[in-house]
């Protein structure tokens, strides 16, 4: 048996993991976009590096884009196999995945407008909407914690990963041999313990194979007392003694409804100001009533809070907002607000346009609440540049930029060995670490080693590794 290792490998994103069974049985786990590496992504979201149509299984851990989206990509070149994924996962897709579609024409019809005045070629799309409705034919569901052989030699189960709506661990037992089965668990991404809305990462069964995610490997998180004060310390900084608008940056799917909820409380508790807010994107938009339908996913004592507030993404001043002109409007509008708009990473979408028209501006504060990768437009502000380029153009930094990195959906190191208590340290034969930077995955590395766990791997992009039972 062999993994090999096609995206987040030594990055945070385009997670793509390939396994072949002693059998020749090809299982693609994950199947992402990858975002922000702009000398790379080209070239990696163009080839995949394996034939499409030699692939039998697509094995997806959750809807968050770079563990998803180049799946109708896969399909236009070929794959033709069944999409195992959680229904949750599969509800997100439909949307998430389209309005990726929706996304890359809207973005290459702004790129190639300016293409077009240097002469340059005009770049196509890596898919369209035909090509989303095939990939979701594809797709059969399976809830958490059930037990599918999907053949005869392998047997495939979810648990919950506690990171996105429907996200899950993917446990994979394999028969290599009569009476032998070997154990791969990938963690596709580990969720955060005592998140506001979802449940803690689920135990799950000891494998002899992991494949471990390391987005915040090297950092411990803030504590959600201390970020709740914090974001509103800034929102009052921002919106009321500079009379600024804050921008926000946020996926679409978990990290906005978590702001709106938090929000909603301090409204409730007279803490918030008297301010609009507006969720700008209709992925947003769709995700939010889409997360109203799965309170299966949701952890007690937000039930609990429900019971109380029929609605926690809903309150007095807040607006969501689908309709190109009234996201265009909120560029003249003079009073102070809270703009919430996708995507996490400013890469794309309408984010870019509000970071472009309020970047100029001293009173106004661009706050970062997710993982961003260096290379992105996000991990540039981050990185604190003082110039970026944004469709094409250079833009001074003149805003305040912030980031609170509590609101990431990634577990951090010490959430992650807590995660890992489930599991015999020394049944383990090998750990791939991947989804970091190669700098945070050779800190975790050594974390692993230091606490007692042996055969630790940081892989290279296309790096392939026995698996033998």
């Amino acid at each position: 048996m062999q993994v090999q290792f096609f995206g987040a490998a030594q990055m945070v994103t385009g997670s793509k993991h390939l396994l072949t069974t002693p059998n020749g049985t090809k299982i693609l786990l994950d199947c992402g976009l990858v975002q922000g590496y702009i000398e790379q992504k080209g070239d990696l979201n163009q080839h995949f590096g394996f034939n499409p149509s030699e692939v039998d299984y697509l094995i997806l851990s959750h809807g968050h884009i770079d563990h998803s989206g180049l799946i109708p990509r896969l399909v236009k070149q070929g794959f033709n196999g069944i999409i195992f994924c959680t229904p949750a996962t599969k509800s997100l897709c439909e949307i998430m995945l389209m309005d990726s579609a929706f996304i890359q024409t809207a973005d290459l019809k702004y790129i190639n407008k300016r293409r077009k005045k240097k002469n340059l070629e005009p770049l196509e799309a890596l898919y369209d909407a035909d090509d989303v409705k095939a990939a979701l034919n594809l797709m059969e569901e399976l809830g958490y914690d059930q037990h599918l052989k999907i053949d005869k030699e392998i047997t495939l189960c979810f648990t919950d990963a506690g990171h996105l709506l429907g996200s899950a661990v993917v446990n994979l037992d394999i028969n290599t041999r009569e009476g032998k089965k070997t154990k791969i668990t990938f963690t596709g991404d580990i969720g955060r313990y005592k998140d506001p809305i979802l449940r803690d990462p689920q135990p799950f069964r000891q494998c002899d194979y992991l494949i471990c995610e390391g987005t915040y490997g090297d950092r411990l998180h803030a504590q959600i007392e201390d970020a709740e004060k914090e974001l509103l310390d800034i929102i009052h900084h921002t919106c009321v003694t500079n009379k600024g608008k804050l921008i926000i940056p946020a996926f679409s799917v978990d990290r906005t409804q978590e702001i709106i909820y938090i929000l909603d409380k301090a409204v409730n508790e007279g803490r918030m100001p008297d301010i609009k807010v507006f969720v700008d994107s209709p992925l947003s938009v769709k995700a939010t009533k889409i997360m109203r339908k799965h309170e299966e996913c949701y952890r007690e004592d937000f039930v609990a809070y429900v019971s109380q507030d029929s609605d926690p993404f809903g309150f007095k001043n807040l607006q969501y907002i689908s309709e190109v002109e009234q996201s265009k409007a909120l560029n003249n509008l003079a009073e102070p607000c809270i703009i919430i708009s996708a995507s996490g990473m400013a890469e794309a979408g309408r984010v870019k346009h509000h970071i472009m028209n309020n970047i100029s501006s001293a009173n106004n504060t661009i706050l970062l609440v997710g993982y961003c990768t260096p290379q992105s437009l996000g991990g540039r502000l981050k990185n604190g540049d003082k110039n970026v380029r944004i469709f094409g153009e250079e833009f001074d930094v003149v805003a305040q930029v912030r980031s609170l990195d509590y609101y990431s959906a990634h577990a951090d190191y010490e959430e992650i060995f807590k995660w890992l208590t489930c599991q015999n340290k020394h049944k383990i034969k090998k750990t791939f670490l991947v989804h970091g930077e190669e700098e945070t995955l050779q800190i975790l590395k050594d974390k692993f080693l230091e606490r007692g766990y042996h055969n630790i791997y940081v892989p290279h992009l296309k790096e392939h590794f026995d698996l033998k039972d």
